[in-house]
């Protein structure tokens, strides 16, 4: 088995709340505590869970937009923390992301072919005003858009069609790894098929790797090989896609899926009732993080946090009761 391409372990970030008169520090929100899993090449790790779970905080803290109150991250074999600003950005090149929002993420002000050419200029990837407009051209035309789009302003296009355009900019680089925080999360269902479809139609072509973020577990399923549960802060359960839709094991992780409408009338699904709201993440319950809204918590479950053990090939479980 060769290395994974991305490995992160004990991956910690805790945000200081200020208040009073001098505005001391007066606790944390500890919005990532302790994440570790690693992404082989080539493949697709989705990352689920409810909003404020920790999982966009986890995504970035991977490319360092937020630095990590703890943690090691490896990334092609780099450590990713240990390097200054000059070599983040060399690094940067192989690791891109693309964010929810598509309109927020694209400067008004500026036209798509300005917009795809500003990457060729940081990196210094095309040595004249021409390479520029043609690359920035076939990347348009990669991601189902048209050349002369390029003259064209954010604001003329759909939601689709803008979030075509942020993949494209990813793409420019030419990058190993990309993030997708949420990439289909604004846009209707329809246009979120096209575009689930085009980002596995890249991977296969130019071998990308992903860390797809969503709290959607039907859009996961169908582009992620493996799936990472997470609840305030932790991941609770890790396996192949397969494997966790087909037979999941952590209590949490069953109550999600049992949430997920089916497309069938004649499936009737059982739904698990969750009682009670989810624990502040400035101050998360001692023990098991799940043990306040667990059906089957025992009293153990308050004491101590479980590990993630392996409990079949390839899948992770962090529950006492497994």
């Amino acid at each position: 088995m060769s290395e994974p391409l991305l490995r992160v372990t004990n991956l910690k970030k805790h945000f200081p709340v200020k208040g009073g008169l001098l505005s001391r520090e007066v606790g944390r929100v500890h919005a990532v505590d302790g994440v570790s899993f690693a992404i082989n090449r080539g493949e697709t790790l989705g990352l689920v869970g409810e909003s404020g779970c920790g999982k966009s905080t986890t995504a970035r803290c991977v490319l360092r937009l937020i630095e990590p109150s703890a943690g090691e991250i490896i990334f092609d074999g780099q450590d990713v923390l240990g390097v200054g600003s000059h070599e983040l950005r060399a690094m940067r090149r192989n690791m891109q992301i693309v964010f929810q929002d598509p309109f927020a993420s694209l400067n008004p002000r500026m036209t798509i072919g300005a917009i795809l050419g500003e990457a060729f200029t940081i990196h210094r990837l095309a040595s004249s005003a021409s390479e520029r407009e043609d690359r920035s051209a076939n990347l348009l035309v990669k991601v189902g858009l048209k050349a002369e789009h390029m003259r064209r302003y954010p604001h003329e296009f759909s939601g689709g069609q803008r979030q075509r355009i942020v993949i494209a900019r990813a793409l420019a680089v030419e990058p190993k790894f990309i993030v997708c925080d949420e990439p289909v999360s604004a846009l209707d269902v329809s246009i979120q098929a096209q575009v689930i479809n085009l980002l596995e139609d890249l991977q296969a072509e130019l071998n990308l790797t992903y860390l797809f973020v969503a709290h959607d577990l039907s859009v996961v399923e169908h582009i992620s090989d493996r799936v990472a549960v997470m609840y305030l802060g932790r991941i609770v359960e890790l396996a192949s896609a397969s494997d966790l839709y087909r037979n999941p094991l952590h209590p949490y992780t069953q109550a999600l899926l049992s949430a997920v409408p089916v497309p069938d009338p004649k499936v009737k699904r059982k739904r698990i009732h969750l009682h009670g709201d989810v624990p502040s993440p400035m101050n998360p319950p001692k023990g098991c993080h799940f043990h306040t809204r667990c059906p089957k918590a025992e009293s153990r479950c308050s004491q101590s946090a479980p590990n993630l053990k392996q409990v079949s090939d390839g899948h992770f479980v962090a529950c006492h009761l497994t």
